[in-house]
């Protein structure tokens, strides 16, 4: 299933949702200037399991080498279906849930997010060697919240059947929770295989998406009576 839109227009400019979709951007457009060296700064910027597991790895990065990954690794891109496929996913869900938290929140949220679906990922592949990079860890929190703030909100969905392609509305509750039971299905998957299905990191997804309805409680705006 592919997100078309949502019928759930928002009321405030989604500032921050903007600028991450636009700091995602340059950063990619800075690692195609890279050309073959791209592979190291994949492994010095994203988030590499074994770096933190692995003793005889980790005593050749500092603490702040160690730390940095968390974050950047949130604004890497593996190629331009990755990039365009997580930013039109924040595009579409991202400004309703900024409007609800507000910018600041939002920013915050969404960092907090991608950090528990980075560390939820490290528990996951504990010895991988692979770099892992996207936004899409957070992006699943910014999906959890959305879920939840508005579950019944319509979300216009493209969806294959076999050969056929079929456009249909159904509830955010429905197209996010049958994308979550996909991503757990696929993550229970990788687990029994020892290995990433696909080369999706499907348990960051899970922990993001997760993370992101904890964190809603702490980060959603009260209105008093």
């Amino acid at each position: 299933m592919i997100p078309l839109r949502d019928a759930n227009p928002s009321y405030r400019t989604p500032v921050v949702n903007y600028l991450i979709i636009a700091s995602c951007i340059v950063v990619f457009l800075y690692e195609l200037t890279l050309g073959p060296y791209v592979g190291e700064f994949f492994l010095l910027y994203g988030l590499v399991p074994a770096r933190y597991f692995r003793l005889d790895v980790a005593v050749h990065f500092s603490l702040i080498e160690q730390i940095i990954p968390f974050f950047s690794s949130m604004f890497l891109h593996g190629g331009w279906l990755h990039l365009i496929g997580n930013m039109w996913t924040l595009y579409i869900f991202g400004d309703n849930v900024e409007s609800a938290l507000g910018h600041l929140r939002y920013f915050l949220f969404y960092l907090l997010s991608g950090l528990i679906a980075a560390l939820i990922h490290l528990i996951t592949n504990p010895l991988s060697p692979v770099p892992t990079v996207g936004a899409s860890g957070a992006i699943s929190g910014v999906m959890g919240a959305y879920m939840i703030l508005y579950p019944r909100a319509r979300v216009l969905t493209l969806v294959p059947i076999f050969i056929f392609i079929q456009i249909v509305e159904i509830p955010a509750f429905v197209f996010l929770g049958l994308w979550f039971i996909l991503q757990f299905y696929s993550g229970t998957l990788s687990l029994l295989a020892g290995a990433q299905v696909g080369g999706i990191a499907w348990w960051a997804h899970i922990g993001g998406f997760i993370g992101g309805i904890v964190l809603l409680r702490f980060f959603r705006v009260r209105r008093w009576r």
